[in-house]
């Protein structure tokens, strides 16, 4: 496995373009499953995860390709197959969004608990809890979980939980599905709306997405589209948090500010200006030194703060003097990363669900690991921020989520290269 080497100390200072989302992209490669032409999606980031959901749909018997630096075609007249290949389920969880379009399509599919980072239970239940409302058979295999509904019914699904997967494979089903199907509970993430705008494109009707009850009208036969990804707004939250930890200025172009509640309210709160320009551009201005302000949040489903924010943020708030508590309610184990941060001398009292940050306080450089994603993405803050060489191992981990990271942190002053 590589590493991210950081020789921080240094300011961000600069203009970057926010990439498109992955977790809009995902569900939205998969959902080209259900069309009867080629689909074109623009601004798909070049990510490990992105290349995961390319060779499951090859697997599946769709063409897929490359038509520019941000721009895949899916041709997916060619899929045949409906049970994914365990070693492509096990690297990624969002191999679960096939699920869906698949069942919706040929009338059969095979669920395995998926792989990805190691943050926590996420149980598939919810997913087929859903598809058993729409009139799918449920058996156990020796592969998996057998889905079969060889024609699905309409119908209502109140989930127990506003699960973002569970939304989106239901609202995939549905789209190919006769008849109006309503999802209670549903998640309203913005990826939720994309992916929402990409069905109705396709002949779908859907309203209420963005909001806990979605209605979706389905069509027999949806037609292939082009597709622009929105910002991601993980990718944008990440960029502020690092130029607010050293210091820093930064321009966001292609990031929607609506995307981030939370975040941006909580800089302000500790003195950086953060101005939203036309054009969905956001500036971020931080001060000369941060006054003490104790810092509480709770992670939750949107519009609360997203949990995938909670690491850069726990990070950030090492330079922010005051005592701060994070708690984090959606994953049960997504706070490994204190652990990490205090290899550099952080002080973090933390169990599996609830932090207590002691900001303020100098780091020093370390040997850390990237435990999952956004972990990584957090010690990379922390690297920025002290003086000295920080290696960060499993670069690869933190490589699925964010395009030439050590380029564009470049580009605004950063001392990173990856080995």
């Amino acid at each position: 496995m590589g590493e991210f080497v950081v020789r921080g100390g240094r300011r961000l200072d600069g203009t970057l373009r926010v990439h498109g989302a992955k977790n809009a992209a995902l569900p939205i490669m998969a959902a080209s499953v259900l069309a009867s032409g080629p689909v074109t999606l623009e601004g798909v980031p070049r990510l490990r995860d992105v290349d995961v959901m390319t060779e499951v749909l090859t697997a599946l018997g769709a063409t897929v390709r490359w038509v520019s630096h941000s721009s895949l075609v899916i041709d997916p007249s060619g899929i045949n197959e409906y049970v994914i290949p365990q070693e492509l389920m096990m690297k990624m969880r969002a191999s679960i969004f096939v699920i869906g379009p698949l069942l919706a399509r040929m009338g059969h599919a095979v669920a395995l608990q998926p792989g990805g980072c190691s943050i926590g239970d996420r149980p598939i239940d919810i997913h087929i809890y859903g598809f058993e409302q729409l009139g799918a058979q449920v058996s156990e295999t020796e592969i998996g979980t057998r889905l079969d509904a060889p024609e699905l019914q309409a119908g209502l699904v109140h989930l127990s939980y506003p699960s973002v997967g569970a939304t989106e494979n239901l609202m995939m089903a549905a789209a190919r599905t006769p008849g109006e199907t309503r999802i209670r509970n549903a998640a309203m993430e913005p990826e939720i709306v994309d992916l929402a705008q990409f069905l109705e494109k396709m002949g779908a009707t859907v309203r209420g997405a963005g909001t806990s009850d979605i209605r979706i009208v389905g069509q027999r036969e949806l037609s292939g589209v082009t597709h622009t990804i929105i910002p991601d707004r993980i990718e944008a939250a990440t960029f502020m948090l690092a130029a607010a930890a050293t210091g820093g200025h930064v321009v966001l172009e292609n990031c929607i500010a609506e995307h981030l509640p939370g975040l941006m309210g909580r800089l302000r709160d500790v003195g950086c200006r953060v101005e939203e320009r036309d054009g969905d551009v956001v500036e971020l201005t931080t001060p000369e030194k941060y006054k003490t302000t104790p810092i509480s949040l709770h992670t939750g489903p949107y519009p609360g703060f997203a949990t995938d924010m909670q690491a850069q943020f726990m990070a950030f708030l090492l330079k922010v003097p005051g005592v701060h508590i994070i708690s984090e309610r959606v994953f049960e184990n997504r706070l490994g990363h204190a652990r990490e941060l205090r290899r550099m001398g952080a002080q973090i009292v933390a169990d599996q669900r609830v932090a207590l940050i002691y900001g303020g306080r100098p780091l020093h450089a370390a040997d850390v690991r990237a435990l999952d994603l956004r972990a990584g993405a957090a010690l990379v803050i922390a690297g920025l921020m002290t003086e000295g060489e920080t290696v960060i191992a499993d670069r690869e981990i933190i490589e699925r989520g964010y395009q030439d990271l050590d380029r564009r942190l470049t580009q605004l002053g950063a001392d990173i290269i990856q080995r």
